[in-house]
């Protein structure tokens, strides 16, 4: 029984070390690799641009630096997202990369509501934003932007009140 109690005793120690040796060469074994950021692709204009995308709205986007005027489909943005929400939605992609009142933002958006297209302009702006300057697409994709919200309405079938509600039932 002392056999076996010092036997489990040496394993801790043995197990206890090893996993201090390991770490320490993990932890030398892992190196920073700085990859090379990728070249900004801006047009003969200065522009960058994207498309974004949010349940059915599509929005072209075009990026260049300026003053921070946006303007949706030849509108200014306080006339066609007159709702606080909608324009601090796309305020949110300037704010997270610390580029306020830096760039001038020219889209078209055609599809879905008013909600789901300011959506898919901040969803375009994110990109734009990365390819007229790509050491931003580190805070942009870590807040979320520059991921497509695949979320869409699902469709209604037949015998059904909705997509999934059924017509109300009568007993008699």
């Amino acid at each position: 029984m002392a056999d076996e109690a010092n036997s489990l005793e040496d394993l801790k120690d043995l197990t206890s070390g090893a996993a201090a040796e390991d770490s320490v060469e993990v932890i030398d074994a892992v190196e920073v690799i700085d990859a090379p950021l990728p070249e900004p692709k801006i047009d003969d204009l200065g522009r960058s641009y994207a498309t974004g995308k949010r349940k059915n709205a599509i929005a072209r986007v075009w990026v260049k630096p300026g003053s921070g005027k946006i303007t949706v489909n030849g509108r200014d943005q306080e006339i066609y997202f007159a709702r606080p929400v909608l324009r601090m939605i796309l305020a949110q992609a300037f704010e997270v990369a610390d580029r306020v009142d830096q760039f001038d933002v020219v889209c078209t958006v055609k599809g879905g509501g008013l909600s789901g297209q300011a959506g898919a302009v901040r969803h375009g702006i994110s990109k734009a934003l990365t390819l007229y300057e790509p050491a931003l697409r580190r805070p942009l994709k870590a807040a979320g932007f520059l991921t497509r919200d695949s979320r869409v309405v699902e469709r209604k079938k037949y015998g059904r009140a909705k997509a999934r509600r059924s017509f109300q039932f009568s007993k008699r």
